[in-house]
């Protein structure tokens, strides 16, 4: 990485820059002996009293005294992939949010509040992602999806945001992304100021589609539908108890398909779940029982998939992983998914 100017390391960022994609180095500790140099790229998200905030692609916050910089520059956005589809970040982001749509919408701008509740049974609680006297079916489908400006400051609009989760026993979730060019490093560090934050991140990758489905995979016992029966819904691991708001969510999308590999006792030893949308074909929801990992089951759900979304004329994939599965990230490394840009879901901290 190169800083000089004229055989100088020299700093060539100022607080002017915020918002913009730099690269810095600096000091890790205070200059003294035995001091190392280290480097940072990210967006520049904020520069105040003396400290420079820096966002990675990832959406790690790195914070840095302007005393320890060494040298800096502006930079480029990241470089456009040189294989598999092009793809924008709203693009992206609107395909997969309409590839798992709420049950209950509110716009606040161009920000969407969403909610997919069921109320928790005397008894105990259905699977969900938050405890309580209502129980959400996944953060995505129970967060704010922030894509443009929310006709507010940004303090004003997390108000609305917490009083509308509030009136439906929720904590309030705002989703946000980092990492591709026209994404939400801003939004994170304004968040983070708030008292909100990082609870789950995931990547959003993307690939071609033909490549998925010429796959050599074995899809004579994956059987495809339009509807998630009820042997599908036990290999799913998401919830224990699918009530009518886990089957509408599952059920939402321009064209939805659900496969099913042959398994035992009426349940599948694996699934997936697919959503075609114009270029774009969206896989979720991908389980595999636990004994029969490793044995090609996820290919073949997601090659039979694939192959009834190219008859329908996708012609780019996507899938969201979270931070830290790497089982499935070297599955999708050998399908040929690269990273296009990770989100967050913040949460508020007393919330």
């Amino acid at each position: 990485m190169e800083f000089t100017g004229g055989g100088r390391l020299e700093i060539r960022v100022t607080s002017a820059d915020v918002g913009k994609r730099v690269s810095v180095r600096y000091v890790t500790d205070s200059g003294e002996a035995g001091g190392m140099f280290t480097d940072a790229v990210g967006v520049l998200t904020s520069w105040d009293g003396g400290v420079l905030l820096i966002t990675r692609r990832s959406g790690e916050a790195v914070r840095i005294a302007e005393s320890r910089l060494v040298a800096g520059k502006v930079v480029p956005a990241a470089p456009a992939r040189r294989r598999g589809p092009s793809a924008t970040f709203p693009e992206l982001a609107r395909a997969t949010a309409r590839a798992w749509e709420p049950v209950e919408s509110e716009a606040l701008g161009e920000w969407v509040l969403r909610a997919s509740f069921q109320e928790v049974p005397p008894e105990g609680r259905p699977g969900g992602a938050v405890a309580g006297r209502r129980v959400g079916f996944t953060r995505r489908a129970n967060s704010v999806l922030p894509l443009g400006d929310p006709g507010l400051p940004v303090a004003g609009a997390l108000a609305r945001v917490r009083e509308w989760y509030a009136d439906r026993g929720l904590p309030a979730y705002v989703q946000a992304a980092t990492g591709a060019e026209g994404t939400q490093e801003l939004l994170c560090a304004e968040l983070e100021r708030l008292g909100w934050r990082r609870e789950v991140s995931a990547e959003v990758r993307i690939a071609a589609l033909a490549p998925i489905g010429d796959q050599d995979a074995d899809v004579s016992a994956v059987r495809l539908s339009r509807t998630a029966d009820e042997g599908w819904l036990r290999r799913y691991r998401n919830v224990t108890e699918p009530g009518p708001v886990v089957r509408a969510v599952l059920a939402s999308g321009p064209s939805v398909w659900f496969a099913s590999a042959a398994g035992a006792d009426g349940v599948p030893a694996a699934v997936g779940r697919c959503v075609v949308d114009g270029r774009w074909a969206g896989f979720m929801a991908v389980e595999v029982d636990p004994d029969l990992r490793r044995r090609g089951l996820a290919t073949s759900v997601m090659t039979a998939l694939a192959r009834r979304a190219l008859d329908e004329g996708a012609s780019a994939a996507w899938l969201q992983v979270e931070a830290g599965n790497d089982g499935a990230r070297a599955l999708y490394d050998g399908m040929g998914f690269a990273p296009h840009h990770h989100y967050h879901h913040y949460r508020r901290a007393e919330s």
